[in-house]
């Protein structure tokens, strides 16, 4: 690379979220192993870790920056959710939706996050009606592009007009690497062909996905086949819900990211991640002037429960040196 990488390396605890459901790992355990794989940056999901939420006492803000002392890192990304439908009969109002904002907003900045991720569900009305709260609490909104959305897509170009219009700094983005899967998941090949799909035609999917034909035509083609099985539908219809968006778009929006999440699916051995190109993300980040956290985000875990012992620990270790290895070439 040409210019010095300047980005920072942090881990989402969601990626732990096998080892603290199992109850081997505490959320103190989450924020050591964290630390131990060489990241400094810890991104939470409240709702998923944090006992009695929403309601946080002191006593535990008092630990909670204990552990950030104790293991050198810091509060980077709050991870929120908008429970949109949360009564049966109705959706939230706008004022009820905003006070769920602010809600979290307040927590962020208690626990001295300094950016709150909203997901591609939130209207952007609500953004809106919050941001003059993201501000009083000094904690940045930031929408995760996160597939099947991604850059380009009418959704996204409404919000990027509208903090380009306002020139607000409270509203920005966080690209979810997701949206770079160049090729269909080795794992999740893997595992739909343990679950009695049809290895040939797992293939034929797979690459023509990574051909980049059309995902709706493979999935007819896979439908009229005789001899497709209902596994095989389905991962033709999975396969609908991913994309790829050449990297070299990043460098377009680098003035409005705030965060990146390092989506993942599995690291071998060689700490290659087999669907996405890693090594072309962060070139285009880098060159870019890309000055951020980019945290490690797990997702694999799902595609191999079924026949072995998930290790978050070592798949989050593998990461950071994937991180490592590529930001200081």
């Amino acid at each position: 690379m040409s210019k010095q990488a300047n980005i920072k390396r942090g881990v989402s605890l969601y990626s732990y979220q096998e080892e603290y459901y199992t109850r081997k790992l505490t959320l103190e355990q989450c924020i050591a192993e964290a630390a131990k794989a060489g990241a400094t940056g810890i991104e939470l999901l409240p709702e998923q870790m944090l006992t009695g939420f929403p309601k946080v006492e002191d006593q535990f803000v008092d630990q909670w920056f204990g552990w950030m002392d104790q293991y050198g890192v810091e509060p980077v990304a709050y991870d929120a959710f908008l429970d949109n439908k949360l009564f049966p009969n109705r959706l939230l109002t706008l004022e009820e939706n905003v006070e769920m904002m602010v809600r979290d907003l307040k927590l962020a900045n208690k626990l001295g996050f300094k950016v709150l991720r909203t997901l591609v569900s939130t209207p952007l009305e609500v953004v809106k009606a919050s941001l003059p709260y993201a501000e009083e609490f000094g904690v940045k909104i930031a929408l995760e592009v996160h597939a099947p959305f991604t850059f380009g897509t009418p959704w996204f170009e409404e919000r990027l007009e509208y903090i380009m219009k306002s020139g607000t700094k409270w509203f920005g983005i966080m690209p979810d690497l997701g949206i770079f899967v160049k090729r269909m998941l080795p794992v999740m090949e893997q595992r739909y062909i343990r679950d009695g799909a049809t290895p040939e035609i797992i293939q034929l999917v797979s690459d023509n996905y990574a051909n980049g034909l059309d995902k709706q035509e493979t999935f007819d083609i896979v439908k009229s086949m005789k001899n497709a099985n209902k596994k095989d539908v389905e991962y033709a219809e999975l396969a609908k819900h991913f994309v790829y968006t050449d990297p070299k778009i990043l460098k377009d929006y680098i003035p409005y990211i705030m965060h990146v999440h390092g989506k993942f699916y599995e690291i071998t051995e060689n700490y290659k991640e087999p669907s996405i190109p890693y090594k072309e993300i962060i070139e285009v980040l880098t060159e870019a002037g890309y000055e951020g956290y980019i945290n490690s985000e797990y997702e694999g875990n799902r595609h191999i429960q079924d026949y072995m012992e998930v290790d978050s620990v070592e798949q989050v270790r593998r990461h950071q040196v994937l991180l490592s290895n590529l930001l200081n070439k």
